[in-house]
């Protein structure tokens, strides 16, 4: 979905929580940089994968559900193809978050269909890095 870059920019305000789907600290690979990246720019982030114990030295989660705390955004670093199944896993956290990011390449109108209604805002095919450069300077 397209969003004026107003309601990005909203979106985007440093101090926010991201749970970071697919994260892995991996040196050069898109989502070290991008982790790392909203870390430096204030983002509280919050790794997200099952098989990995921490992330950028911080604990990761294996699961949304594990995160005990609101989430503000959760940006999605996996395949469109398990974008439904987080959907779900969405819909069940006790408070919805503001928004479920998919980066760049990656889109889902399954995910769309099932989040929008619930009032959270879904963006697909952008990274999150390059819009909050682009918005923030």
């Amino acid at each position: 979905m397209l969003y004026a870059d107003a309601t990005l920019k909203e979106l985007l305000v440093p101090g926010k929580t991201i749970a970071l789907v697919g994260a892995k600290d991996r040196p050069g690979t898109e989502v070290d940089m991008v982790g790392r990246f909203m870390i430096d720019a204030g983002f509280r982030v919050l790794p997200v994968h099952p098989a990995r114990t921490t992330v950028w030295g911080i604990a990761a989660r294996k699961t949304l559900a594990d995160i005990d705390e609101p989430i503000d955004i959760v940006n999605l670093f996996r395949a469109p193809a398990s974008c439904p199944a987080h959907a779900a896993e969405v819909l069940a956290l006790p408070r919805l978050p503001a928004c479920f990011w998919m980066q760049s390449g990656i889109a889902s109108p399954e995910a769309r269909q099932v989040l929008a209604p619930a009032g959270v805002c879904v963006v697909e095919d952008r990274c999150i890095m390059v819009e909050y450069r682009r918005l923030w300077g």
